[in-house]
């Protein structure tokens, strides 16, 4: 079975946010980045289940330039079999998503497997992206995945109901909670890492859909309102005046 995960660099959840060039770049002074979580707990740790279980070849992929192959040897670390980086900044997601098909689609790749979305983003774009320009089917989010011969079961969590989906490979399937659980690399992972290859490929001709104008932060939160607790008309004259909610 050959699987090709997708994962992307992300800034840690524990990072300051901060913005340059009048708003215009993210700021990476004093960032640390890891693997984006989705990507590794639940699309590449379920991608080494499968091989371990059915056999085959697991590829991690990202669009970055040099500064993402530590993250890269982070998720070879915990498993993968092969690395590709193509080269390019990962402008939006429809040229991220461009270039991993362009890429694919040469490979023979049995199924695609992405995070459900980034934390730094949150679009939840690119997986159905690569389907539609792979013409694969498509299945997000995906919360469970078993295989059996060319058919893949998938449980999906929506609106709060759980529906079962068979379909055949290939296809592209966005992984959520409950995919997988999380892996810590071990001594000899860690150590094979560092000698894996990372295949660099040049990025095909796409042309970005999409242009960062300016960023801008949050409004600062407001500081709480104490409401002695036998006081609820008070309580509720707030909710309705004030925050709007009833």
């Amino acid at each position: 079975m050959n699987i090709l995960v997708c994962i992307s660099k992300v800034p840690d959840t524990t990072s300051k946010i901060a913005f340059t060039d009048n708003n215009t770049k993210f700021d990476t002074t004093n960032v640390q980045f890891i693997v984006n979580p989705s990507d590794e707990w639940y699309a590449l740790v379920r991608a080494l289940e499968l091989k371990e279980t059915l056999g085959g070849n697991v590829t991690i992929i990202t669009v970055g330039p040099t500064e993402d192959d530590a993250i890269i040897r982070k998720a070879l670390a915990i498993g993968a079999d092969d690395a590709v980086r193509i080269n390019a900044h990962p402008q939006d997601s429809y040229y991220v998503a461009a270039q991993i098909a362009e890429y694919a689609k040469t490979k023979n790749f049995d199924l695609i497997l992405t995070g459900k979305e980034t934390i730094d983003y949150n679009n939840a774009e690119v997986g159905g992206m690569i389907a539609e320009l792979m013409g694969w089917e498509y299945i997000t989010p995906a919360n469970k995945l078993d295989v059996n011969g060319r058919i893949a079961r998938v449980e999906s969590e929506v609106g709060g109901e759980t529906r079962v989906l068979e379909c055949e490979m290939p296809l592209v399937i966005s992984a959520a909670k409950g995919m997988a659980d999380q892996r810590i690399p071990n001594m000899r992972g860690i150590m094979a890492a560092r000698t894996k290859p990372i295949h660099v490929v040049e990025p095909a001709p796409i042309d970005s859909q999409v242009a960062i104008t300016h960023f801008e932060m949050p409004p600062a939160k407001a500081g709480v309102k104490l409401i002695d607790p036998e006081n609820m008309d008070e309580l509720v004259r707030l909710l309705h005046n004030e925050a709007k909610v009833i």
